[in-house]
């Protein structure tokens, strides 16, 4: 196996070696004037302040006094889909980059513990750990030294639960390698998880695709990140936003060791921001429950079965989410939900419900009709054109009323009209008399053959006069040879 230090990586990115004089054969350039710019420094040494070193193979640092001067001045660097397992390493690499703001170490596997940190990074706001396979621990370790970070990206980590205090280590369903039946059994210990951290620089959190079943342990990164404003739970398999009644996960102890009820929105007090695409959530109560976060005003909830259910359209199924979230002013991307939006899904709900046994009204009915009342049942009055309609066709002196699909076109019924007038599709001209208009606005020719007929508002009674493209003697002796 080839080890590759980013050293390496580097000079094979931005080059090795300069060029010299005696690298250029003159002899062939004798008559030809050339001019020469020489950098104040090798070309070497200009590494830019974003760099991108992906798929590299990079195992190691390499020489650390080459680094820093290489690398004094990154501020962006990207080292996702490498080799890197060792954390000495990595922290090798970090030290030489004082001024780095953002760092992705995706698609490395550094599943090996943390034993010393001896630096803190005061400039770093964003970091990228996904598919790293980091633990927990270690996790913790990296936060106590990044006292600037705003944003954290723990994707893909295989996390099913999570684990931000060390007194969670005494559980074994902390252990990332048991299994469901022992999740189902565990009384996780009553701590007071909203004075266990001090990570209140953090406002942005990815925590998409790992196997998270338990709203409480989406709770715990709440109550970890108390200033947090945007979290992203897509692709995790959250069935309910409630707590699981087998686990004693709804009361936490302060320090007197008093018990604390929890509500499903307490760990999330400043949140703006929730993804849930593509969770598991079935059930309309969840979606009440989001209407009690305090700060929320932005949801994506696309991909789950409460959405994908083939009991409403897409519009009545966006109808009834406004109606039950008051507080959220942008749902599933787009633009903000505008009052007539909002009104209208208001009153839409409210009539769903009218429908529905007392039973089964949500309280949100009753806030609605409190706005808007009791609302009288919309009439349901077919607008749709009559699907057939009887029309006289005139082509010279013969005239025959025939009855019309009004959803064909106009190329259509040229086509259905060739045996009756004696000439083709193509040499034909249909004009539209409208019988009411007859005497003020003659012939409407009906120029447009992807028209349907019911865009001309045909009714029965109405004529279409058939007329020949050529001239006279064409049309003549076409009728003679048919």
């Amino acid at each position: 196996m080839i080890m590759t230090s980013l050293l390496e990586a580097l000079e094979q990115k931005y080059g090795e070696r300069e060029m010299t004089f005696g690298d250029i054969d003159d002899s062939k350039y004798t008559d030809i004037a050339i001019s020469i710019f020489v950098p104040c420094r090798s070309p070497r040494a200009l590494v830019p302040s974003l760099l991108v070193l992906n798929d590299c193979d990079i195992t190691t640092a390499g020489d650390s006094e080459a680094l820093v001067a290489k690398c004094s001045c990154v501020e962006e660097l990207d080292l996702a889909k490498n080799k890197l397992h060792d954390w000495p390493e990595v922290f090798c690499i970090l030290q030489q980059m004082p001024r780095l703001k953002f760092v992705n170490l995706s698609f490395n596997e550094l599943s090996t513990p943390i034993n010393k940190i001896d630096l803190y990074w005061e400039q770093l706001r964003n970091l990228v750990l996904n598919s790293t396979f980091i633990r927990w621990k270690s996790v913790q370790e990296i936060l106590e030294h990044l006292p600037q970070l705003e944003e954290l990206h723990l994707s893909l980590n295989d996390y099913r639960h999570v684990h931000l205090t060390e007194e969670e280590a005494e559980c074994i369903c902390q252990s990332e390698d048991v299994g469901p039946e022992v999740d189902a059994t565990c009384a996780c210990p009553k701590l007071d998880y909203q004075g266990k951290h001090s990570h209140a620089k953090l406002r942005k959190l990815h925590f998409t695709g790992n196997p998270v079943r338990d709203w409480w342990q989406a709770c715990k990164l709440g109550y970890a990140f108390p200033n947090l404003e945007s979290l992203v739970l897509a692709n995790c398999p959250i069935d309910s936003l409630k707590f699981d009644d087998k686990c004693s996960c709804d009361k936490n102890c302060t320090s007197d060791g008093k018990d604390l009820e929890n509500t499903p929105q307490d760990a999330f007090k400043k949140l703006k921001v929730l993804n849930l695409n593509c969770t598991d959530l079935a059930c309309w109560d969840d979606v009440e429950t989001l209407a009690k976060f305090p700060a929320l005003n932005c949801v994506r909830v696309q991909g789950c079965p409460l959405w994908e259910s083939n009991e409403y359209t897409e519009h009545e199924r966006r109808q009834l989410f406004i109606a039950r979230l008051p507080n959220v002013d942008t749902l599933n991307g787009g633009g903000k939900i505008g009052h007539d939006e909002r009104e209208d899904a208001e009153r839409a709900f409210i009539r769903y419900y009218m429908e529905k046994p007392e039973s089964e009204r949500p309280e949100r009915y009753f806030e609605l009709v409190s706005i808007h009342g009791k609302l009288d049942p919309l009439i349901n009055i077919d607008l749709r054109p009559e699907k057939r309609v009887k029309v006289l066709f005139t082509c010279g002196n013969n005239s025959e009323i025939r009855s019309v699909d009004v959803y064909r076109t106009v190329s259509d019924l040229k086509l259905k009209l060739e045996a009756f007038a004696g000439f083709s599709a193509s040499k034909m001209r249909l004009y539209y008399v409208d019988q009411d208009l007859r005497d003020i606005q003659g012939p409407e020719e009906m120029k447009y053959p992807h028209k349907q007929l019911y865009s001309y508002n045909i009714y029965s009674g109405d004529e279409i006069i058939i007329d020949y493209k050529g001239r006279s003697s064409e049309r003549n002796s076409l009728s003679q040879s048919i």
